[in-house]
């Protein structure tokens, strides 16, 4: 159930033939994104879990989820804005709906990162469906 953004990003993977293009394409994602504000890089938006220091920004504008993040690690940025290109624009319950490590998958992301990431990851991903189930 992913979105057009989504769709496109998987045919842009698919037209990459191995894991490090395919690594070296999701940190470009990562250093695409829009900075996150000093001012949200609070205990609040920290994503526990993850190796590395995360932070989202989720809210509901118009009943469509918009987030931001940010990542000391160019890789966990990069993830970030594959969630961003995933979930952004989705009503609360089509958010929930989301089979994020399925379309993940979709990517060949789940064989190829570390447990940690894969850990964060799943961190990142229960943050957003969180704040979901709280605007539904």
């Amino acid at each position: 159930m992913a979105n057009q953004a989504f769709e496109e990003l998987v045919e842009d993977f698919e037209f990459l033939d191995d894991w490090e293009d395919r690594y070296r394409h999701v940190i470009d994602q990562g250093k695409a994104m829009e900075p996150l504000e000093e001012a949200l890089r609070v205990p609040a938006t920290k994503v526990d879990g993850c190796a590395s220091q995360v932070w989202l920004h989720a809210q509901f504008e118009d009943d469509k989820l918009h987030f931001d993040g940010a990542s000391d690690a160019m890789i966990v940025s990069g993830l970030i804005a594959v969630l961003r290109i995933l979930y952004n624009g989705l009503t609360p319950a089509q958010v929930l709906a989301v089979d994020a490590r399925a379309e993940m998958g979709r990517l060949g992301l789940n064989d190829h990162l570390s447990a940690q990431r894969s850990n964060g990851l799943r961190s990142m991903i229960e943050r957003v469906r969180e704040t979901a189930a709280a605007a539904g």
